[in-house]
């Protein structure tokens, strides 16, 4: 962990990592954002958000090293895409996602456990550098 940083490998199990990576891909689908909600969760607006979604997919799958708001930005995306059937996936979720409801929240619960430390700085707060 250099300067803050640590990669999905050293926090998280593989299909932990893909249940993030997925969730992040839902915002490029059948999620809808807007740039209130986008910057609230610590993007600049909705096409920021969709940026930096493929971006942070990419470092996942790569197992680049990430910053605590990077870490808070993918579980705030992942929560609110999961849920939200106003601006996420919400009741689509296994259709669009292939992933079971209770399966998710389950694992979910996990990932929130694991990155509790890692995103800590931005409990109640706007995840931004």
């Amino acid at each position: 962990m250099a300067q803050g940083l640590v990669r999905a490998s050293e926090l998280l199990a593989e299909h932990e990592v893909e249940l993030l990576t997925r969730a992040l891909l839902e915002w490029g689908g059948p999620a809808h954002c807007s740039d209130q909600l986008a910057f609230g969760m610590g993007f600049a607006g909705a096409q920021d958000l969709l940026d930096q979604c493929q971006r942070l997919r990419y470092a996942l799958g790569e197992d680049a090293p990430l910053g605590a708001a990077d870490w808070a930005r993918t579980l705030l995306d992942t929560e609110i895409v999961f849920v939200s059937d106003l601006a996420g996936s919400g009741v689509e979720w296994p259709t669009t996602t292939g992933r079971d409801d209770a399966a998710t929240i389950r694992m979910l619960r996990v990932i929130q456990r694991k990155l509790a430390q890692t995103v800590s700085p931005y409990y109640g707060k706007r995840p931004s550098e």
